[in-house]
């Protein structure tokens, strides 16, 4: 059981798994049982959900960009739709938001891309912050509801256009993206900076959850097959990034440049609190 393994051992498994390392990777280096690493992962995610929520009050952020990101649990939803007795599986999206001038994810959100989970990622970004901030989006419709419902007209919500090129799908490859043809910034309301309009970063950061955290890998078949480990694992992933993972920009961790913390954190840290 993984409450019988020494924190040492916890740790590098924990480590690993923070790293993109899949279950039976750890496994066969580690020799824990995947078992154990699979509980030991779920019950790290569920503490560092509950780590970050208590940590991410009164954030001083000025500019904040936010974004989606696709992935599956169980199978795709085109796959799902086929097969009527299977229930809890198909797409499921992680709603991010990130501070794009010290690197942090004050918080996230995963289910579906309804208006009704962009209503619970924005209000739960507002309860996050101290003061006035500059918003940036894509086109998706969903955040102009949710922006003016949680922040009303204490913001500064931009969104930005991108128009895409349609010629030539059948010689592109399958997962290649469009070309972008164009790009426009438009202030939704308040008063944006335009040209601080952009998602720039937070797609960066999505292309950094898909790289360590191995059920979103492109092209994976590590895919989770229960809802609550896919919750568990990006968890997990945000908790490392935000108090662990030095960051090149910054050059520390994105909680030490906000002063939710003031030193780097480890694995073991990590660990020792959720077990506590």
């Amino acid at each position: 059981m993984a409450n019988k393994l020494s924190v040492e051992k916890k740790s590098t498994a924990v480590g690993m798994l923070c790293e993109g390392t899949s279950i039976r990777a750890v496994e066969r280096i580690t020799g824990i049982h995947r078992d154990t690493v699979m509980r030991l992962g779920v019950r790290m995610g569920e503490g560092c959900q509950r780590i970050m929520d208590e940590k991410m009050r009164n954030l001083a952020c000025r500019l904040i960009q936010v974004d989606e990101v696709w992935g599956f649990v169980g199978m795709k939803q085109k796959t799902a739709l086929r097969r009527h007795r299977k229930r809890g599986v198909g797409d499921v999206w992680t709603w991010v938001a990130l501070d794009s001038e010290t690197k942090l994810v004050p918080t996230f959100a995963v289910g579906d891309r309804s208006g009704y989970m962009a209503d619970t990622f924005i209000e739960d970004l507002a309860s996050r912050l101290s003061h006035r901030v500059q918003i940036s989006s894509d086109a998706l419709r969903a955040y102009t509801d949710a922006v003016e419902r949680a922040f009303g007209a204490e913001v500064d919500y931009g969104s930005i256009v991108k128009t895409f090129s349609h010629s030539d799908l059948e010689e592109q490859c399958r997962y290649s993206p469009p070309e972008v043809m164009n790009v426009r910034r438009m202030p939704v309301s308040g008063s944006p900076v335009v040209d601080l309009i952009s998602t720039s970063h937070v797609e960066k950061q999505d292309h950094t959850l898909r790289m360590h955290c191995r059920r979103l890998t492109r092209l994976t078949n590590a895919f989770s097959k229960k809802l609550e480990n896919f919750k568990a694992a990006v968890a997990l992933h945000y908790a490392y990034y935000n108090f662990v993972k030095s960051n090149i920009a910054i050059r520390c961790t994105p909680a030490m440049a906000t002063g939710v913390t003031n030193t780097f954190w480890t694995v073991r840290d990590l660990v020792e609190m959720v077990e506590a």
